[in-house]
């Protein structure tokens, strides 16, 4: 995680997005949600979210934010939630909070729930509470099923609801991506519902130590059929990375987002360069 540190009473930090390099939905589990299994890759495209103590007298703690709109109220978002969470549990003076969001919502990157993981590791380290890694994680899963990735944000096998954790080698280092984002929104609630689970012939865990080249034909998104039928750009982008000489390409989570993985930086056009929101090293 990096901070950068304004003021002894103030914080800011740079929570990431993600994407999803596969992902296979295994099973309906009898408490409602899903098995899953993928891997989250951290990408450098990330909001700025700073907090400070409030002034003397002031009651309760202020949420502002800037940037893309997230659609919902103040006491609604994740920050906030995850804020609720922690006085709970611990006692730490009133903030003032600000959220620039850079990242879209609902697009399929972890934004939101990057943001609130964030916020938890950043005030139990500022102020010296008495929380772990593992205490955050447990936090962060109250908030979202992949909420607890963002706790440290290293390239993760994941697997049960998202929250199972398993290092991989990051090897798409020095690989180039380029992140679209069409500006449709799909819902999550119903990627899940217009799913088949069943379990996958080869894992991700495995796939994941073959070569990128190779992914296009063994690597896949079980969400992508139903998204592009719903949002049929969504599969378009993803043909025009391939024709721009990406080794590999897919929707990331539920989308809407879709990510090339390329060997050097590209030259985009046309719809392409329409819809990117972020390109840069991995």
């Amino acid at each position: 995680m990096v901070y950068f540190y304004t003021k002894e009473r103030n914080m800011i930090v740079f929570p990431k997005a993600k994407i999803n390099i596969g992902l296979h939905i295994t099973r309906k589990r009898p408490d409602g949600y899903h098995d899953i299994e993928t891997i989250f890759y951290p990408v450098n495209f990330t909001d700025a979210l700073e907090f400070t103590e409030s002034e003397e007298g002031e009651n309760g703690d202020r949420f502002t934010e800037t940037g893309i709109a997230t659609g919902c109220p103040s006491d609604d978002n994740l920050v906030m939630k995850a804020l609720r969470l922690l006085r709970d549990k611990y006692s730490f003076p009133i903030l003032n909070i600000h959220l620039h969001k850079a990242i879209p919502s609902g697009a399929g990157l972890g934004g939101g729930s990057s943001d609130a993981a964030f916020l938890l590791k950043s005030v139990t380290r500022h102020y010296n509470l008495e929380a772990n890694e593992e205490m955050d994680k447990a936090m962060a899963l109250e908030i979202g099923s992949d909420c607890p990735f963002f706790i440290d944000s290293a390239p993760s096998f994941a697997s049960g609801r998202g929250e199972l954790l398993k290092p991989v080698t990051p090897v798409l280092a020095g690989y180039y991506l380029v992140l679209l984002n069409p500006g449709v929104g799909i819902s999550t609630g119903d990627a899940y519902r217009n799913s088949s689970p069943s379990i996958p012939e080869n894992s991700l865990q495995k796939l994941f130590n073959d070569p990128p080249e190779s992914w296009k034909e063994s690597v896949f998104n079980d969400f992508e059929d139903y998204a592009f039928k719903v949002h049929p750009v969504i599969g378009e982008l993803k043909s025009e990375l391939y024709n721009s000489g990406a080794i590999f390409s897919l929707m990331s989570g539920s989308g809407s987002s879709v990510f090339g993985i390329f060997k050097s930086k590209p030259s985009l056009t046309g719809i392409l360069k329409l819809c990117l929101i972020w390109e840069g090293s991995l």
